[in-house]
């Protein structure tokens, strides 16, 4: 099969199970001049459904782009739950806000600008109750870093996912000398290694090609 097989597979599913009420946050994104990186239709209905399946009421996304994948995390905390996204690109902001406004859900999301890293440990010294869900998708050579901050902010079962960690199955290269596939490689033998999570990858396929995510869960001490 092919990545076009895969797109109408895609095609299909929107037609029947997602929905395309936000296409026009995808077009104000590519108009806008952002980069075609946004996750998948059926990709942000299936974080949609993770954080409702959660219930979570908390949530961090590192890596806003135009909003696309935050209006399906804003949607299921619902009225009373809190986006909390990160974004480095001042432009790329203005476009979430635009289009989280037209989706309804603004109120419920707070774009801080400014790279992540710099941005964490403020968040941090806020002391803010824990996060119940944490999406990574950002520049993946911080990825690592990432998934430590999240640690550091969420509580014993809250889940963590970290985006595009497959690379077309370059991570099965240790030799690879791609600094993404290298990255992907640390945040997977991180959560392999680190007791605090339990997690695993899910690889994935759709128009957007070969990809997948790596899916964590934060551990208690009875765990």
């Amino acid at each position: 099969m092919t990545t076009a097989d895969w797109a109408e597979v895609d095609r299909y599913l929107v037609e029947t199970l997602v929905g395309d009420e936000d296409s026009e946050t995808l077009r104000a994104n590519a108009t806008a001049g952002l980069p075609a990186i946004d996750v998948s239709p059926p990709q942000g209905k299936f974080l949609y459904l993770i954080a409702k399946s959660v219930q979570a009421r908390r949530v961090l996304e590192v890596g806003t782009l135009g909003g696309y994948s935050t209006t399906w995390l804003a949607r299921a905390v619902g009225k009373a739950g809190r986006v909390v996204t990160l974004e480095y690109e001042p432009k790329h902001a203005e476009v979430a806000r635009h289009n989280l406004d037209r989706a309804g859900v603004r109120e419920r999301v707070d774009i801080r600008v400014g790279a992540a890293l710099d941005s964490l440990p403020v968040l941090a010294e806020e002391q803010p109750e824990p996060f119940d869900l944490v999406f990574i998708d950002a520049d993946k050579v911080n990825n690592a870093n990432y998934v430590r901050w999240a640690l550091r902010l969420t509580r014993p079962g809250s889940v963590i996912i970290v985006d595009n960690v497959v690379r077309n199955g370059g991570i099965a290269d240790a030799a690879s000398a791609d600094a993404a596939v290298r990255a992907s490689r640390e945040v997977i033998e991180l959560i392999a290694a680190e007791p605090r999570l339990d997690g695993t990858v899910v690889q994935t396929v759709g128009g957007k090609g070969w990809d997948g995510v790596a899916y964590a869960v934060v551990l208690g001490e009875d765990d």
